[in-house]
């Protein structure tokens, strides 16, 4: 099988869903691509294809099909070349990148001007490939027209020209509209400048509103018009063509027009331009409003960082650091990329990374996230993970995945949106020609209203718009909650579950044993007990004993040092610690030393039917206590299963757990269903049943045996602090590792198709209302015939609409506040009781 690929570029010219169809059919045309998937929002498409498709090729065929893609150029300073070879090595290092279109260096100046596709490879990547081919880069000079800046020089573009449209339209609406709704000022113009003056200064004035600011509807929509691919602009450049070039013939040769039909309609082609260039204006800021999720955690990251270099402390760039550098973070600084602290010892505020607000505890040996705040301490670590490899361009990368992602009920949208520009180019023919043929006098001026308010009315903008903005606004405020999306289509099927399965172990519990119980017998005392059954099982790996010695360290009490000590395989150990012999072990262990466990046993198997490991400890030749071990349920998990139970879903435990145990917890916290004692293999097929059972589902695990299940789930969900194969095999990433973030996952998914469906209905209903209006069927019924000026206002208005309503998303804020604190069990802490 081919190797597949994915590239993702930025592409300008696209202002409606019909543009989206026509570049995704031009790219899939293409031999060896397999997927195409264009978001107008974000004006990008992501391109799946295989080694016999380079970038060059696909950048061919966007600039073929009329939307290029944003081609951007950087020089880069290229170390170790000494011959005209190593110049065809660099050169064909970056060649061989996806993204990268041509490549020049220069052996003399030590340089290499790289011309790559915006979106599909950055300047510090580029940078890399020379470096990893034995000759070190780095970048010369920022790249000045990334996609903020060329936003930012559209919308200043399109205000400039909106504001110089609406000045000269103004004496031209005031001109003709004012002798139909001023009294007395069509008898004043014909006193003074005469009629067919004012025909002249609407022409001269309408003429540069349509050649200046409204050029593009002209160089763009002709020409895709001609190809027979018409879009938006077409629809424009038709409509307002056709107003003008009636009012040219009015103006210059009126005897060519039937009697009682003269009549010029300037006013109506410049306001539509001056309306349309209004609504790209605001549609541009409130586009450029989606993404800011993405600038937010850009903006995350430091920029210097002081790294040890030739045994000194010095502040560097950071994209000079890499893995292995030494760096010092001083209190209150960012930390600059991923690592483990060498030294020193400080809390991290990490909730730009997790969306948890409690700073954690960093020292020796533990990992920092790049991004991350320091406290009041001072801290030394190791880069281990550096420029696109860190976390937080990791997420960066799920984030702008999900945005740019195609949603299943998009594929309705598409099929519609293919042929609606070619339907309504004919219904607006439809509607000239009914007009002409059976409309009253003057029927030719009639006609020509009708025909261009459905040509303006029409465009799907709103249509185009509806489901990409509201992915790129709810992955963005999902993102900030701390619940990544790394697939898009995982907002739909999320919402359309009605199972959450939960592995057991790390998911609702905290995946490591803890002491529970300790229950005495009378006439003893907890921590001296504790303390001698801590100290024989002190020296042991088993995650039993290291859970007692755990509980003893968090109460602060000492352990003694052993005297003697004694494993009996099968049974338990013996030892001798400060003069008293102690003995730790299950039952049949004190049954076999001869000893009676009185009331103690009656402890031991109410707790064994909790799902608890219970062991005795005795002392001196009596039994002292039996003592309680279980992975505890993490304090939110009861809230979590309440919450989903209350979003009316089902909740079902798949775990390779023991039945008694899984019953036991199921019990406690109000599973629905359990499925206990599977491999990984066992969860798949548990999944397949409850598919069966209930329909689509999502599962939510952390571990390596999790990851099988999570891709068998129409939606997975892992836990952002399981393993990374876990991840990978997910469709949505919890940050933290706090259930709750399931809840906010599935809130976030509703109010997001929500809000798509608001969008698309308003863009239809729109579009199928407003089409017969503009076409004047109410007109015979004394219903309104729309003015085209009005239709173009309309259209503005339909597409801000859909943009305002899906900028709302940011305002989501999470149902249930996840709890930062580390694990700890759901039950107020150690049971401690005597015996009875």
């Amino acid at each position: 099988m081919t190797d597949q690929q994915t590239v993702q570029f930025q592409i300008e010219g696209m202002s409606c869903a019909s543009c989206v169809g026509r570049v995704e059919r031009a790219l899939g045309a293409v031999p060896g691509v397999s997927g195409a998937a264009v978001n107008l929002a974000g004006e990008s498409a992501m391109v799946t294809h295989d080694e016999t498709v380079s970038a060059a090729d696909l950048v061919g065929v966007l600039k073929e099909a009329g939307y290029p893609a944003v081609v951007d150029e950087v020089t880069l300073e290229i170390e170790q070349m000494s011959c005209a070879s190593c110049v065809g090595r660099v050169e064909r290092a970056f060649l061989k990148a996806d993204g990268v279109l041509t490549a020049s260096v220069n052996l003399a100046a030590e340089t290499a001007t790289v011309r790559y596709a915006t979106g599909a490879i950055s300047p510090a990547q580029i940078a890399a490939l020379s470096t990893e081919a034995g000759y070190p880069a780095k970048v010369k000079s920022a790249d000045t027209s990334d996609k903020e800046e060329r936003k930012a020089h559209e919308i200043r573009s399109l205000a400039r020209r909106t504001l110089l449209g609406a000045v000269l339209t103004l004496p031209v609406f005031v001109l003709e509209m004012g002798t139909h709704v001023i009294p007395g000022m069509h008898d004043a113009i014909v006193a003074t400048i005469g009629i067919q003056t004012s025909y002249y200064i609407q022409f001269f004035l309408a003429s540069i509103v349509l050649f200046g600011p409204g050029l593009q509807f002209y160089t763009k929509g002709f020409p895709a018009l001609f190809k027979g691919a018409p879009d938006m602009n077409s629809l424009v450049a038709l409509g307002t063509s056709a107003a003008y070039g009636f009012s040219l013939v009015s103006t210059f040769l009126p005897g060519l027009l039937p009697e009682g039909t003269v009549n010029v309609y300037y006013e109506a082609a410049a306001v539509i331009v001056v309306l349309i260039l209004l609504g790209r204006f605001l549609e541009a800021r409130a586009k450029g409003r989606t993404g800011e999720t993405i600038h937010k955690l850009v903006g995350l990251q430091a920029k210097t960082a002081r790294v040890e270099r030739d045994g000194e402390v010095v502040e560097r760039p950071i994209d000079d650091i890499v893995a292995g550098d030494i760096v010092h973070v001083r209190p209150g600084e960012k930390i600059a990329v991923d690592g483990v602290v060498l030294s020193g010892s400080s809390y991290v505020d990490e909730s730009m990374i997790t969306g948890e607000p409690v700073p954690v505890e960093k020292s020796e040996g533990i990992e920092v996230v790049g991004a991350t705040i320091n406290g009041t301490g001072a801290l030394t670590f190791r880069a281990e993970k550096v420029g696109s490899d860190t976390m937080l361009s990791q997420i960066i990368r799920m984030v702008e995945q999900a945005q740019g992602a195609k949603l299943p009920i998009q594929g309705l949208v598409d099929q519609i949106t293919r042929w609606f520009v070619p339907a309504v180019m004919v219904i607006a023919t439809l509607t000239v020609a009914a007009w002409f043929l059976f409309g009253p006098d003057p029927a030719l001026s009639f006609a020509l209203i009708a025909g261009v308010a459905v040509l303006i009315i029409a465009c799907p903008c709103a249509m185009g718009l509806a489901t990409p903005t509201s992915i790129m606004v709810g992955t963005g405020s999902a993102a900030e909650m701390g619940v990544l999306f790394r697939k898009g289509d995982a907002l739909q099927m999320l919402q359309e579950s009605a199972v959450v399965a939960l592995d057991k172990t790390g998911t609702l519990t905290a995946g490591r044993p803890a002491l529970t119980d300790l229950i005495l017998a009378d006439g003893l005392d907890e921590d001296e007990v504790l303390g001698l059954v801590a100290s024989v099982e002190q020296n042991s790996e088993h995650p039993i004993a290291e859970a007692i010695v755990a509980a003893a360290h968090e109460r602060g009490i000492a352990l003694s040092a052993i005297d003697t000590f004694e494993s009996v395989t099968g049974f338990g150990v013996r030892a001798q610690v400060g003069g008293r012999t102690v003995l730790v072990g299950a039952d049949r262990f004190m049954t076999h030393e001869g000893l009676e466990l009185g009331a103690l046993s009656d402890h031991s198997e109410s707790l064994a039917k909790k799902g608890k490991s219970p062991l005795y400890a005795a002392i001196d030749g009596k039994v002292a206590a039996v003592i309680a071990v279980a992975d505890p349920i993490k304090a939110s998990t009861p809230q979590a299963i309440d919450a989903l139970h209350r979003l009316g879903l089902k909740v079902a435990m798949i775990t390779g757990d023991n039945q008694v145990t899984a019953n036991a917890i199921a019990a406690e916290l109000g599973i629905d269903h359990v499925v206990a004692e599977v491999l990984p293999e066992g969860k798949v097929e548990a999944l397949k049943g409850l598919r069966e059972q209930n329909g689509k589902l999502a599962f939510v695990g952390d571990g390596i045996n999790d990851a099988p299940a999570l891709a068998e789930a129409d939606v997975g969900i892992a836990i952002g602090t399981g393993t990374d194969v876990a991840i990978e095999a997910a469709d949505v990433v919890l940050m933290s590792g706090d259930l709750l973030g399931v809840v906010n996952a599935m809130d976030v998914s509703q109010r997001t198709m929500r809000n798509i469906r608001q969008n698309l209905f308003w863009a239809f209903s729109y579009n199928t209302l407003l089409i017969p209006v503009a076409a004047g069927v109410l007109y015979p019924f004394g219903g309104p015939l729309l003015s085209p000026v009005l239709a173009a206002g309309a259209m503005a208005l339909s597409s801000v609409f859909v943009l305002t309503n899906a900028l709302r998303l940011k305002w989501v804020r999470p149902t249930v506040k996840v709890s930062l604190a580390p694990a700890q069990p759901a039950t107020p802490g150690l049971q401690s009781a005597p015996a009875e």
